[in-house]
């Protein structure tokens, strides 16, 4: 079932939480195919482009899709993908704002360094993983 949520065409940055409730083997050769373990998720990203955040994260909670950023193995539809539980847009955010917020959230860790940040040199991963109590209302800023 999908949730509906009401996006921003503004520019700015998003967090989305995922549920995965299998493990996700991930093919990332430069990552060393990592496998995610079944719990929940944080994504932290930015949309600047054509539509802004309505774009970008409608981008994201679409199962059909191509696979074209890190983060799409674990929003894609299929047998081991993950369930997009909440989203968390900020007009006109940074992505690592939010990164930094989220890690200094106790029980907040890194699953797979590298994993969604392959273009930021600010931040360990832009993929954190979260406690199962996690509300992305903790990080709005």
């Amino acid at each position: 079932m999908a949730v509906r949520f009401d996006l921003p065409k503004s520019p700015g940055a998003y967090a989305l939480k995922i549920a995965l409730s299998q493990p996700l083997p991930l093919p990332l050769t430069r990552l060393r195919n990592p496998t995610l373990e079944p719990g929940l998720y944080v994504y932290c990203g930015s949309a600047r482009g054509p539509g802004g955040l309505a774009a970008r994260v409608g981008r994201h909670l679409r199962a059909e899709k191509s696979i074209r950023w890190h983060v799409d193995h674990l929003t894609a539809g299929g047998q081991n993908g993950g369930e997009v539980a909440d989203v968390l847009c900020v007009r006109d955010g940074h992505e690592c704002d939010l990164v930094r917020r989220l890690e200094a959230v106790a029980g907040v860790s890194v699953p797979v360094p590298g994993l969604g940040s392959s273009d930021c040199r600010q931040c360990r991963s832009h993929l954190l993983s979260v406690p199962t109590d996690f509300c992305l209302s903790i990080i709005s800023v």
